[in-house]
This record gives structure tokens, sequence and C-alpha cells, in this order.
């Protein structure tokens, strides 16, 4: 039973497709320092003036994997003079070699080429361009005019690729608070640092001496941008200088952004049946080794097991999205096609260069190259190391359908928001408009929290803060398409609409 549901290409036969479609060696950079050899340099040199001045990083660092093997300080920081992320007011210089703060996965990619080649080809080597705007990608466009020109109360200000004029476009003028920053952007840009970015990552800027800027760094962001084309620096997961491959398989290493309303997996999580059996028997998981198997090394499935670790004849993997046959982060659930060109990609590719295209390109239905249906098998499999086929294809059937609903109400959404904007009866200021306030939480909100509680084992995410609350919003979104399109034929006017509709107040389902 169980070997009938395995299907598609093996692991190995994946990457080796993979390696063909994206290659480390596309980045001029990673050639450079993967070759590059210092002279006059050593650990010890470092740790003179760093024992006493940062101790903490060197006790970290003394505990870790990398100092029993030999790797330290140089290995990570030291780089040629004219690299892209060289700080070249460092005390130490050498003959041909410099110091570097901000640190990639460039580096990373030295040891760990495999490693960061699947980090590349997963969702997650897409975060910092789901977000960062440029006029061809309008979910980041509206995200980013969120995070600075409402939240951060920045007013008329340049914002990556989009020009400062275009990015206020639509800011409503009777609240001038969200021009408090207009002649201060450093305070906006820093408020920013705060929020989106130490998830998703940014593009992390260096001063003409290599030092980075406060607005950009630090940041442990999964896909941050660096000017050496590397995405990431492993990080989020693996915290410095430590780098714990026993961190990273915690639960807890995930959590640090995959919680709260808008994506609570942490919360989903914990009110499964699997994270009841972790946090009752957390002493029976073994988080310092890659196989997870139960019975030895775990109870019950956790983050890693099901996304990463080698089990049940699969190989251990650091993209998150082979074994995903849907994505139900997006505003609309589509199959993961296959296919591993991400904007992550795109950017390295670049070495390093910021484009409209770089940070846009990419293939947002990135999973396992055999397709959906190999990435479900490659899941079962994970789940058929405890259960049984029978129990594992009932769960995925009702997987399915919690899908195929979610994408019936997101339907009806589509269809009344497109009818509403043809007849100009969206507010410019779309914050200010209660229907597309409603629209964005059905999808970024409550239908995300249905989706993952069905996908997760997680009833009440699945229904009360779930599906229960996505049929509210039809309702409310509804009620406000009738009343508008009621008064457009009263009016005229779609104007007159927008400006003598009564308070229409949103009921927000945290």
């Amino acid at each position: 039973m169980k070997k009938a549901l395995t299907a598609g290409l093996s692991v190995a036969a994946i990457a080796s497709v993979a390696f063909a479609a994206n290659s480390l060696d596309s980045n001029p950079n990673y050639q450079k320092l993967k070759n590059f050899k210092p002279k006059g340099v050593s650990n010890d040199q470092c740790l003179m003036c760093h024992k006493t001045t940062d101790p903490g990083i060197v006790a970290d660092w003394q505990h870790s994997k990398h100092a029993k093997a030999g790797v330290g300080c140089v290995e990570c920081h030291v780089v040629p003079k004219d690299y892209p992320t060289a700080f070249k007011a460092h005390p130490m210089q050498g003959a041909n070699w410099t110091v570097q703060i901000a640190v990639s996965s460039v580096t990373c990619a030295k040891c760990h080429a495999k490693e960061v080649q699947e980090y590349l080809n997963s969702g997650h080597a897409r975060g910092a361009a789901q977000w960062l705007a440029t006029p061809k990608n309008k979910h980041g466009y509206l995200m980013t005019k969120l995070s600075y020109h409402y939240e951060s109360l920045k007013g008329a200000n340049d914002t990556y690729l989009v020009d400062g004029k275009t990015m206020e476009k639509g800011i409503r003028n009777d609240l001038p608070v969200y021009r408090a920053n207009e002649n201060n952007p450093r305070t906006a840009d820093l408020n920013v640092a705060n929020i989106c970015i130490q998830c998703h990552g940014t593009i992390i800027k260096l001063d003409k001496q290599g030092r980075p800027d406060a607005t950009t760094w630090p940041n442990d962001g999964i896909a941050a941008l660096y000017p050496d084309g590397g995405v990431g620096n492993c990080l989020s997961c693996h915290s410095r200088h430590k780098f714990s491959a026993a961190e990273a398989r915690h639960p807890m290493s995930c959590n640090n952004c995959h919680l709260g309303p808008d994506h609570p997996m942490k919360e989903v999580f914990e009110s499964s049946v699997h994270g009841h059996i972790f946090e009752t028997n957390e002493e029976d998981y073994k988080f310092d080794t890659g196989e997870q198997i139960p019975g030895k090394t775990l109870r019950a499935a956790t983050c890693f097991t099901c996304h990463m670790s080698g089990i049940n004849g699969l190989k251990a993997t650091h993209n998150v999205s082979l074994r995903l046959k849907w994505n139900l982060w997006a505003p609309d659930s589509f199959l993961r096609t296959g296919g591993h060109e991400t904007a992550g990609w795109a950017f390295w590719k670049g070495g390093g260069k910021v484009t409209d295209t770089t940070v846009t390109r990419g293939n947002p239905k990135a999973g396992n190259p055999n397709g959906p249906e190999a990435a479900r098998a490659d899941m079962k499999k994970v789940c058929m190391t405890c259960h049984q086929a029978t129990f594992t294809n009932n769960y995925f059937q009702r997987v399915d359908a919690a899908v195929k609903i979610y994408n019936q109400y997101k339907a009806a959404a589509n269809k009344m928001m497109k009818e509403l904007k043809a007849k100009g009866l969206i507010k410019s200021d779309v914050w200010s408009d209660p229907f597309f306030k409603l629209y964005y939480y059905l999808w970024h909100h409550e239908g995300r929290r249905f989706r993952h509680g069905a996908a997760m084992g997680s009833p009440d995410y699945a229904h009360w803060h779930g599906v229960f609350q996505v049929m509210q919003d039809i309702r409310e979104m509804n009620d406000i398409y009738n009343y508008r399109m009621k008064m457009l034929k009263k009016y005229g006017s779609a104007k007159k609409v927008l400006e003598n509709e009564p308070p229409m107040p949103v009921v927000t389902h945290e």
C-alpha cells in the first residue's frame, strides 16, 4: 500500500534536474569567494580582540561544530578587498583581504552548496520579493506602501523602485498624520526595519566603507538581498554564531515568523495532536540528528519532520516547498506545478543587482519539479511513517476539499471586486474602503487560517478562526456590494456613491 503511493523520480533525480536549471556558479561572486585564499590572517588574530569585546559571540562559536571542525572567523568574515560586502574601514587589513560584516548565503555556499541550492529553489527564497514594491508586483507594491507610507507615516518619498509620488497616490489628504515623516524619512525607514523585513528580508544597504545601514541591517529575514548576490544568510533558522542544526530543527525556529493572525502555523501546530504530543513529551525528541524516526528521535511530527527531514525513504532537504501540493498563502490557492526559478535565483544570477525583474521574477508555483501529485506523494510518505494508508489518504481528501471550498468563496469575492473596480466603486485609498479591507482579511487572515488549519490538523483554526470568519466576510462584502450597486442606480455617479456612503465598520477577526 505504501509503495503504491510513491510516484515520480527519485530525490536524486530531482536534485539533478534542479541543478541543471539553476547553478550556484551563475553568481561570479560565489566563484570569487570559493576560490579566494587570504594571506597572513588567522582565527587567533581575530580572537585576540573579540574575546574581550564580544565574549558571547566567541562562546557561541566555541560551542559550535564549526569550531570543532576548525572553521572560524576567517572562513566566514575574510573576503577579497574588492568584494561587494567588504568592510574597508576595519582596523585589520591584509595585502589581499579585508573583513565583511554583512555575511550572506554566498559565504555559506562555500561549504554548504547543496543546502543553499535547495533553499534557493524554495518558496523561502521569494520572501523579500513578495513585499518589495515594484511596478510589476502589485501585491508587493501594496504591502510596501502599507508599511512605509501608512504604518510608518512617511508621506511622499522614494521607496525602492517606485517614485514617491506614485507610492503616495491614494493616501487620504484629510489625514495629515500619514505625512508626519515626510521630511524625516529615516524615521520611517528605521521603523520598517522592525516589521516586515525581519521575517521577509530586504535589500541590505552598505555605505561606501562597507558598514551596514541601520535601516536594513541587522537582518535575519529569510530572503534578504545582499550586494554580493546572496539571498538570505541562513540565520533565520541557524542562529549566529553557533549555527546549531538542533536549534534549526526545533519548532521554535519556525515560530519566529510563522505565527500571528495572518499565518498562525505556530498556533495551528500547538493546537493540533502533533503539537499536543510535542508539548507533553519534548524529552522524547532528539533534534541533534537529522533522522527523525518515530519511537527513536520523536513521538510525533514537527515542522522539520514534514517539510525537511530525511524520513521513510525521502532525502533531507532545505527546499521547504518540495512536498507541498498547494500554495496556501496566496490569495487564490493554486497547485504548485513545479519549476524552480525563484526570485532568489534571479537576484543571485544578477550578482546582486536590484531591478524590477530580480525582485519580481520567479515562479510562485515552485515546488516539486515532477508536479503537485509527486509533492503530495512525498508528503504522504512522511505521514505514513506513523499512519496507515487509509488514514493518510482520507486525511488529504479532506484537505483538498477545504482548499476547494476556500477557492469557491474567493471566486465569489473576486467577482464582486472586479465589478466594483470596473464601475469605480472602490476607494482610491484602499485601506479606507470597507469592501477592500474585508477582501484582504478574507484571504490574508481568515483564508490562510482556514487552509492551514485544515492542512495541519487544527480543528478550531479550520473552523471558528477560519471558514466561519471567511463566511462572515463574504456576507458583509455582499452587503456592501449590493448597497453600492443600488446607490449607483440612484446617483448615477460612483463618486457620489462613495462620498455619501454611511460608515460601515469592518469586523476584524483576529
